[in-house]
């Protein structure tokens, strides 16, 4: 079971699942802004926040999730968003409506998928050696990052994450060790919002690439933004997000 926080009870289930290196805390700000008509509870992914002791692959994550989602609609951001992926292939029965920010089906090719494995295992040996704030300001240096600023509660709890569990999450749950899904996501039937950063041009197209293979998806490419939307712009991507909840009656 994942660790988790409940910020309401009342109306249809919204679950958040956040990015590599941060923990509930990062999905707070906007997820606040649901609660006054929604369930809503925030995950610790496993590796990360009270779940860092929860050393699962991506497909047992996916089991997780399903459970926790149960039937509600799952918001996954960038890593989150991969594990949002593979609960609602595996689980579809588990997933009412799915949010995708930032995130990826896997690559394609067995050689830069084999290739991205290995960059990631050397990741996380740096990250093991360099301790997680050293690492954290890599990490966060990187141009995708470029227009987020930090929020001091969400870099806290980021540095709450032991070094170990994060490197642990690279070897486990990263983009190389994920199979690609790109040819399993015609078989999706639930609604699906994908959502991407303008600037991101790589997650942009990602985005492009999976609205074209999803049979009930829309696509919100937010202006200005990069990898981060709902963090560098929260009250458009609330709008957005919202406004398609409405859409699909959650």
């Amino acid at each position: 079971m994942l660790a988790s926080e409940r910020l309401s009870t009342t109306g249809p289930r919204l679950v958040f699942i956040h990015g590599f290196t941060q923990t509930r805390e990062s999905w707070r700000p906007v997820a606040k802004g649901f609660a006054h008509d929604h369930e809503v509870i925030l995950l610790d992914a496993p590796h990360h926040g009270a779940s860092h002791a929860v050393d699962v692959t991506l497909p047992e994550a996916a089991h997780l999730i399903a459970a926790a989602v149960n039937g509600g609609v799952c918001i996954g951001y960038s890593m989150g968003g991969r594990m949002a992926l593979h609960a609602a292939l595996e689980h579809p029965e588990s997933i009412g409506a799915l949010v995708l920010v930032s995130a990826t089906p896997g690559i394609d090719d067995p050689d830069e998928r084999a290739a991205r494995r290995d960059a990631d295992a050397l990741l996380a040996n740096d990250l093991e050696q360099m301790g997680t704030d050293a690492f954290l300001k890599t990490w966060l240096a990187q141009p995708m990052f470029r227009h987020l600023r930090p929020n001091p509660d969400d870099i806290a709890a980021r540095r709450m994450n032991p070094a170990g569990a994060l490197a642990q999450s690279l070897r486990t749950c990263g983009t190389g060790c994920q199979e690609s899904l790109w040819s399993r996501l015609a078989s999706l039937t639930m609604p699906v919002l994908l959502v991407s950063g303008e600037d991101d041009h790589k997650f942009t197209d990602i985005a492009c690439r999976m609205h074209a293979a999803l049979p009930q998806a829309r696509l919100e490419i937010v202006e200005g933004a990069g990898h981060s939307p709902h963090m560098e712009q929260p009250r458009t991507f609330t709008d957005l997000v919202a406004e398609w909840l409405a859409e699909i009656g959650r």
